[in-house]
């Protein structure tokens, strides 16, 4: 049972009560996910299975897309609708559409964002979220993530009764990026309390949102002896990679983690031995060959 399955995560399910559930159903302890979502984001969760353990943190180096909702007007605690309201202003006029797209603009490409206290980053031994249930907050250090887009895709909703403002948005982005404080700070660009009202994933690891399955559905192949039907082989997940068909004696090397002489110009290649990807290699000049194993998926049957 080797392979990756495109789970569709609901809300008020975590990510870890996923991946517990599916060891139930599939009786595998080896699962694990690709990117926690948190409990009330729903969509795309890829579940790696068996061998497929491997390739988690590939997954998660891919980009991700998602598409939510930005309320102007309050902001929380938790940087989205969950959490203590911690400030509230009415906006008397609600900006342009033309402002909003131009501050939405301003934050694409390289940026530094600093992760929310309530997360899970580790900082001195602790996870953020432990300091913040303590009522502490704590300097955190920036880092570098990736914004490919991040675009307005509803009109400006005005709510004069509350004096809110509402819009939909949709956001391609590289691991790492809390998309929570991307709505925190794009309200300061635009000079309100924000919080990020709504979210989920359309998109993560190449497998989209039409292409996910839901719990029940798994459960129901799996009872029926169909879990193919679910459940993306290795060769599928990898299907980028150029191949290379192994010999029998260079199957031998590889079964040892040997370095192969090869013929291939790639960076990166995975090795095919009876119709299975047997390991990801790299190239690399050694004096055994010119490509190294970077990855050894030798249960993959």
């Amino acid at each position: 049972m080797n392979g990756v399955i495109p789970l569709f995560k609901p809300k008020g399910v975590t990510s870890a009560g996923c991946v517990y559930s599916l060891r139930k159903i599939l009786h595998e302890r080896r699962i694990g996910h690709t990117g926690t979502l948190d409990p009330e984001v729903d969509g795309v969760l890829p579940i790696c299975v068996g061998q497929a353990t491997k390739l988690v943190n590939r997954l998660l180096a891919g980009g991700k897309i998602y598409q939510g909702e930005i309320t102007l007007g309050y902001a929380t605690t938790t940087e989205d609708a969950t959490g203590d309201e911690i400030a509230r202003i009415f906006i008397e006029q609600a900006s342009t559409e033309a402002e909003v797209d131009q501050a939405l603009l301003a934050m694409t490409g390289d940026i530094q964002q600093v992760p929310p206290m309530f997360s899970a980053v580790k900082i001195n031994g602790k996870r953020l979220y432990e300091y913040a249930r303590a009522g502490e907050t704590i300097d955190r250090p920036s880092r570098e993530i990736h914004i490919d887009y991040f675009k307005r895709t509803s009109a400006i909703d005005y709510q004069s009764t509350t004096g809110e403002v509402k819009f939909t948005f949709e956001v391609g982005c590289s691991k790492g990026t809390y998309v929570r404080t991307l709505a925190t700070d794009l309200g300061k660009k635009l000079g309100y309390p924000s919080v990020m009202s709504d979210l989920r994933r359309l998109e993560s690891g190449r497998i989209e949102l039409a292409q996910t399955v839901t719990l029940e559905q798994v459960t129901q192949a799996m009872a029926a002896g169909q879990l193919s039907e679910v459940l993306r082989p290795i060769e599928q997940v990898l299907s980028a990679l150029p191949q290379v068909q192994l010999t029998d004696d260079q199957w031998q090397h590889v079964k040892n983690g040997g370095a192969l002489e090869l013929t291939a110009t790639q960076p990166e290649v995975a090795l095919v031995y009876d119709q299975k990807i047997k390991a990801i290699y790299q190239a690399k000049v050694t004096s055994l060959g010119n490509y190294v194993a970077e990855t050894m998926l030798l249960g993959n049957d």
